[in-house]
């Protein structure tokens, strides 16, 4: 598989992030001795609803909600089709079927919208600017009468840009529509405030911020209706069926108590000096804005060269990163993000992703320079066009 690695480098942390040492500590009893089912009565399952209620209210707290508007999910994508699907139905019956979203969402708003349309819902997909930014103008336009939700992602999962939602959010609400923002990139790492945003529906997961798979929530404000998904025990207030599983809800409420505000400004200084560095190779464009931008997000186009093959060759050096959304890495397709931003395909297929941790090192983001240049000249010397 090529030379010898000097260092193993992981750029894909939008697509998944290492967990954190404490996360772990703190989830291992809840599988091998306080591991009780927090619907049972007895002490096992008393100390399992203990567990659960603590987490909910952190989390609630982090976005200044209240610990009933927390349902637990199994992850970012249950939680975008809960609230596309479980309230698209309920509005239905009060005469509303139509849902505004954009062309830069990822999958799980996208084929959730593609389905519901098969039901006989209309679906707006707002165009953005060539940074990614919905405009406000076009999204009062697109509502109508019949307009019930608002779905955009806050902090896109490819190009990083930041979406101002509590400008979207007073529009929303000014027109009596509900607002839902896909926060699985963004959350902890920019402001999110249900109230002063005038948020309705935000979608959270764990594994984007250091901790575990397979665990997620939305924020419901309290007093909408949704249709829940899956119907079984009456868990979570009766919106979501099944055994709560309680280790990962532990590892995730952790892993929001020992974030820090500091990891921001770490990560956000050693994106810019990637950007700059890489920005000098020459023939390369950033995708997505210079300000207002996720701290932790990088993605290029290099004119001239194939994605995949700069992905592979840096592959071999140790160093991780993506070609788009990990979710669609392995489609042959162009990015519809990088579509909707303007890039051709020549652009589109020549892109890549670095996304960044608060464990990112300078020593790794100069090794990952270092070798990319080399990557960058070795394609080019070989390619048609220069």
């Amino acid at each position: 598989m090529g030379g010898a690695i000097n260092l193993r480098v992981y750029l894909d942390s939008a697509a998944t992030t290492k967990v954190d040492k404490q996360v772990v500590k703190v989830m291992m009893p809840y599988f091998s001795e306080k591991y009780g089912n927090a619907s049972s009565i007895h002490d096992f399952g008393g100390e399992a609803e203990e567990a659960l209620k603590s987490s909910r209210k952190i989390i609630a707290d982090s976005i200044n909600a209240k610990p009933e508007e927390i349902i637990f999910t199994s992850g970012g994508t249950e939680g975008n089709n809960f609230v596309l699907k479980g309230l698209a139905f309920r509005m239905k019956e009060k005469g509303k079927d139509h849902i505004i979203t954009t062309k830069i969402e990822h999958p799980s708003i996208v084929q959730p919208c593609k389905w519901l349309e098969k039901q006989g819902f209309k679906v707006t997909y707002l165009n953005v600017d060539s940074e990614g930014f919905v405009n406000f103008e076009e999204l009062k336009k697109a509502i109508t009468p019949k307009t019930f939700l608002v779905s955009i992602i806050h902090g896109n999962n490819e190009i990083g840009t930041i979406q101002d939602i509590a400008s979207i959010g007073k529009i929303c609400r000014e027109k009596g529509i509900y607002f839902h923002i896909d926060a699985c990139q963004s959350y902890l790492k920019t402001e999110i405030d249900v109230e002063k945003q005038k948020l309705d529906f935000v979608t959270l997961n764990a594994h984007k911020i250091h901790g575990p798979k397979g665990i997620g929530a939305l924020f419901a404000r309290k007093g909408i209706e949704l249709y829940p998904l899956l119907d079984g025990g009456g868990q979570e207030s009766k919106m979501r069926g099944g055994t709560e599983n309680i280790p990962g809800i532990v590892g995730f409420s952790e892993s929001v108590k020992i974030w820090d505000k500091s990891y921001i400004k770490y990560m956000e200084k050693l994106r810019d000096y990637l950007i700059k560095e890489v920005l000098a190779i020459g023939k390369v464009k950033l995708n997505g804005p210079k300000e207002k931008r996720l701290c932790n997000n990088a993605n290029f186009s290099f004119y001239g060269i194939d994605g995949e093959a700069l992905l592979l060759i840096l592959n071999n050096k140790g160093i991780a990163v993506s070609t788009g959304s990990a979710c669609s890495a392995k489609s042959l397709k162009g990015s519809p993000v990088l579509e909707a931003i303007g890039l051709d395909d020549l652009n589109s297929h020549g892109s890549l992703r670095l996304s960044l941790s608060r464990e990112t090192t300078k020593k790794e983001i100069d090794y990952t320079i270092k070798e990319l240049k080399k990557a960058v000249d070795k394609l080019r010397s070989i390619s048609m066009i220069q």
